[in-house]
């Protein structure tokens, strides 16, 4: 009962500050951070040395997939005959030469590549005539040739 009665009138000048208990709270709360986080200070020091190594190997692989990326694009803007990109160029130049895009997507590039070369050239256009149908054909060409006749006579009286 006594303890009851002490801790509920407890120190008056404790809670005004001036003096009393507010020391016994700051020496509950350690300020060694290895000795808030449980380890030794070595054990925490090489807690931290991991801590900041993953964080870089973390930052080069982001940095090395984003080049990669660039790549892939640069190499897009080449075959499309789009305008080349400074932020591309210096996120590969940052990431060095080691950067290499996938082979599979290198050789999606490079088919589609040959396959619009091959619709450009002169060959291309020939197979493309091979594949249309021979009969709508013939019948578009009749259809004009009786069109031009049938205007040439409104326009001239000697046919």
């Amino acid at each position: 009962m006594a303890f009851l009665i002490k801790s509920m009138i407890g120190n008056p000048l404790s809670g005004m500050g001036l003096g009393g208990g507010g020391d016994k709270e700051e020496e509950a709360t350690p300020t060694d951070p290895a000795k808030a986080a449980g380890m030794t200070r070595e054990e925490y020091e090489e807690y931290q040395k991991q801590l900041v190594e993953e964080k870089m190997e973390r930052d080069a692989d982001f940095l090395h997939k984003k080049a990669e990326r660039a790549t892939l694009r640069v190499c897009l803007r080449d075959k499309y005959r789009l305008p080349k990109s400074e932020q591309d160029e210096n996120m590969i130049e940052m990431a060095g030469d080691d950067v290499d895009v996938p082979e599979e997507l290198l050789k999606m590039v490079d088919e589609d590549a040959t396959e619009e070369e091959g619709k450009d050239s002169l060959m291309g256009q020939i197979q493309n005539l091979q594949n249309m149908d021979m009969d709508q054909l013939k019948e578009k060409a009749s259809a004009t040739v009786t069109e031009l006749k049938s205007k040439a006579e409104e326009k001239c009286s000697v046919m």
